[in-house]
C-alpha cells in the first residue's frame, strides 16, 4: 500500500512513469483497480472511490495507492476519526462523540481503545519528524497536552499547518496528517472486517 496525497496526481505519475516502487525503486505502471468502496465522511458525507492498483516493471510487485483522506482498512475517513480523536484528547467521551459524528458507540470505543499506548507514541514520532522536517520552530513553540494522543494530535495539526504555509499545500490539514501517518491514523483492525 502506498500513501498518496490524490488519486488523480498518483494516476498522472504513473503514467509519466514517476511513480517508484517503495520494494526496489523500480517504476510502477497502472495495474487495474481495487474494487469500488464508500467511506463515511464527517456528517452524511461520503466519499466514493475505486482504488487504482500499480505494479512494479521490475520486481513485479503490486501495490495499493490509497488516498491520503483514507485510513488503511477503515470506513471512515481520516478526518472523521481524527475529530474523534481529538474529542477524546480534549476530554470527551465515546458516547458523547458518538452521538456527534453519528456513529455506533462501539465502533467510537474501538477506534478509541486503538490509538492508545503505543500507537499514541507513535503518532507523536510521526509528528515530531514532519514537524521538524517542515518548520522546527513549531517543536519550540508547542505547548504539551496532558495525554500522548492529545499532545501527538496537536503536533500533527501544528506539522500540517505550517506545511500548507510553507509549500502553499491546497491539501486540507487532516489529509496532510494522513500523508504524516502513512494512512495509520489508528493502526489496522486485527480482523479483516472495516469498522
Amino acid at each position: 500500500m502506498i500513501v498518496v496525497a490524490s488519486l488523480e496526481q498518483a494516476e498522472a505519475m504513473l503514467h509519466a512513469g514517476q511513480l517508484d516502487c517503495p520494494g526496489c525503486a523500480g517504476a510502477l505502471s497502472s495495474h487495474g483497480h481495487g474494487r469500488t468502496r464508500t467511506v463515511r465522511g464527517i456528517g452524511s458525507a461520503r466519499v466514493i472511490l475505486r482504488p487504482r492498483r500499480a505494479r512494479c516493471r521490475a520486481c513485479a510487485a503490486t501495490h495499493v495507492l490509497l488516498p491520503a483522506e483514507l485510513v488503511l482498512r477503515r470506513a471512515d475517513t481520516v478526518e472523521a476519526i481524527g475529530t474523534a480523536l481529538a474529542a477524546k484528547a480534549r476530554g470527551d467521551g465515546h458516547r458523547t462523540i458518538a452521538a456527534r459524528l453519528g456513529r455506533p458507540v462501539s465502533t467510537v470505543r474501538r477506534w478509541l481503545r486503538r490509538a492508545r499506548g503505543s500507537h499514541a507514541g507513535w503518532l507523536q514520532e510521526q509528528a515530531v519528524q514532519h514537524a521538524f522536517r517542515t518548520d522546527p520552530d513549531v517543536l519550540n513553540r508547542r505547548l504539551p497536552w496532558p495525554t500522548p494522543l492529545g499532545d501527538a494530535l496537536n503536533l500533527l495539526a501544528a506539522a500540517a499547518l505550517a506545511c500548507q504555509r510553507r509549500w502553499d499545500s491546497t491539501l486540507p490539514a487532516w489529509t496532510l496528517i494522513g500523508m504524516f501517518t502513512h494512512g495509520r491514523l489508528l493502526p489496522p483492525p486485527e480482523s479483516p472486517l472495516r469498522t
